[in-house]
């Protein structure tokens, strides 16, 4: 019998298709709505930035627009107090110096806690998360009092008389403190993936506890690292609370409290307000994109072992 009797025409093999489980579907269908629902505000932001304060008063906020125009932005960019340029200045002045003290000392107390038996690493661990469980606003008042108790002199381009209030060093000092927990939580929990085979080999060569957490532990956590960056990053910089609370010059204050001034006492100008959202919006979506491709990975890596 030769092959080509014995072989069956291409035409009469038909792919097998795979099914589709309904549960699947359900799946798919669940998080396009959901994605679709956190959306709804972003489009409609961008939709009532583009319109005039009259076509909305006269036509309402849902209504099709009579036409489209920059000049809520153009208007926003130099009328709040500070201006763009300056908040944007003030918050990263805040901001990048906290995110970095953040990820050096949270990373150095996950490693110390994670790949190292010592007597009392679950106890520092288990403080350091607590301090994410305390209502922020719970403790402002002491707080507020302590950031205008003159308890040691400082510099005077670090602050005024020795006092905390009304300074960057106070906001800075502020977030490092209600950050670092959630970082080391996250960190430690990666760093117990490693594994100790490579940091015992480290140790058996010479190396220093610093020099293996600076050239092995840190190369090997740059995905969670780089995920814990854009995480701060916006947990800072969207920060509202503590830049009013603790800072009363209004020009000193970061670009969330600058969005505060736009407001006026009988009158709210809405699509201004937009405009200035998304305006203010633009440095964190610019850190996250840079970032998106560790992001993913360096929250879900950590979990997906034993």
């Amino acid at each position: 019998m030769s092959l080509a009797s014995t072989t069956a025409p291409r035409s009469a093999v038909r792919p097998k298709h795979r099914r589709i489980k309904p549960r699947r579907v359900a799946l798919y269908a669940f998080l396009i709505t959901l994605t679709f629902v956190w959306l709804v505000p972003f489009f409609v932001a961008v939709y009532e930035a583009v319109r005039t304060n009259a076509d909305v008063t006269r036509n309402g906020i849902f209504s099709i627009a009579q036409g489209f125009t920059l000049q809520n932005f153009i208007n926003v960019w130099g009328e709040t107090t500070p201006t763009f340029p300056q908040a944007y200045f003030n918050t990263l002045l805040i901001t990048i110096p906290a995110v970095i003290v953040v990820l050096l000392i949270g990373s150095m107390v996950a490693y110390a806690v994670s790949l190292f038996s010592w007597r009392f690493n679950l106890v520092v661990l288990m403080l350091f998360t607590a301090g994410n469980l305390l209502p922020q606003q719970a403790i402002i008042l002491p707080w507020f009092r302590f950031f205008l108790t003159p308890l040691f002199n400082i510099p005077a381009p670090l602050s005024d008389n020795g006092w905390l209030y009304n300074q960057y060093l106070g906001i800075f000092l502020i977030h490092v403190m209600f950050q670092i927990g959630f970082v080391i939580f996250v960190l430690s929990n990666y760093m117990k993936t490693l594994g100790k085979e490579v940091i015992e080999a480290a140790l058996v060569d010479g190396a220093g506890v610093l020099r293996i957490w600076g050239a092995i532990v840190m190369p090997l956590c740059k995905p969670a690292v780089a995920a814990m960056a854009a995480l701060e990053f916006t947990f800072i910089y969207n920060d509202f609370f503590w830049a009013l609370m603790l800072m009363s010059t209004q020009n000193k204050r970061p670009i969330t409290a600058a969005l505060n001034t736009i407001n006026g006492q009988y009158y709210t100008d809405y699509n201004a307000l937009a405009a200035a959202a998304l305006l203010a919006a633009v440095p964190t979506i610019l850190v996250f994109l840079a970032l998106q491709r560790y992001f993913v990975s360096g929250l879900t890596l950590g979990s997906a072992k034993g």
